[in-house]
């Protein structure tokens, strides 16, 4: 498998299979650093993402940490933690929080997609209970929140502490960071 510094692209497998064999290849790549493995309806997913995808995640993580640290609201940062509901469901989101207080399921699971999959990513977050769900597609961050068991799609978070984030803001800096993260990450926080 090439390092992941050397990886520009995502490298996906899609297998048919039951929850068993997920569990046994979860095992097969227990402390693989850089793969992520999902489980729902009798797909198993793994994904090994590339430096691009790397990159976004590490960046969205970033500025929403620096957000909720500098407005002062508690979160616990949960990163790729392994999301499941034993035999339904298993994910690992890009990056993802818990606000207000420690949870089992995280509040927000945040994807970037440079890979079609196919696998619908709300379904499987719908199973887990995720209460907000970003993805950062082709330069677009869309938002959905689970509102009675579907989610809808949000011009901006409905989560406590993150309904005041200005995502325009947020995505600008997002791909400002194409060219100079740094600069990207001092514009967010001279803007707080």
């Amino acid at each position: 498998m090439p390092s992941l510094l050397n990886q520009t692209t995502d490298q996906r497998i899609i297998h048919h299979g039951s929850w068993e064999q997920f569990k046994l290849i979860q095992q097969g790549f227990d402390g693989s650093p850089g793969v992520r493995l999902f489980y729902y309806e009798g797909v198993i997913e793994v994904l090994m993402p590339g430096r691009e995808h790397e990159l976004f995640s590490r960046l969205i993580g970033y500025l929403v940490t620096t957000f909720l640290a500098e407005k002062g609201i508690f979160f616990q940062p949960t990163g790729a933690m392994t999301q499941e509901k034993e035999g339904v469901v298993s994910a690992q989101a890009d990056e993802s929080y818990c606000i207000g207080s420690v949870k089992p399921i995280p509040d927000l699971a945040i994807e970037v997609i440079f890979t079609s999959g196919s696998i619908n990513k709300l379904e499987r977050y719908k199973a887990l209970g995720v209460p907000e769900v970003w993805f950062w597609e082709d330069g677009v961050l869309t938002l959905y929140h689970l509102y009675d068991g579907d989610y809808q799609q949000r011009d901006r978070s409905q989560l406590p502490g993150l309904t005041d984030l200005d995502l325009d803001l947020l995505k600008c800096c997002i791909l400002m960071a194409e060219t100079d993260a740094g600069e990207a990450i001092r514009t967010f926080r001279r803007t707080l």
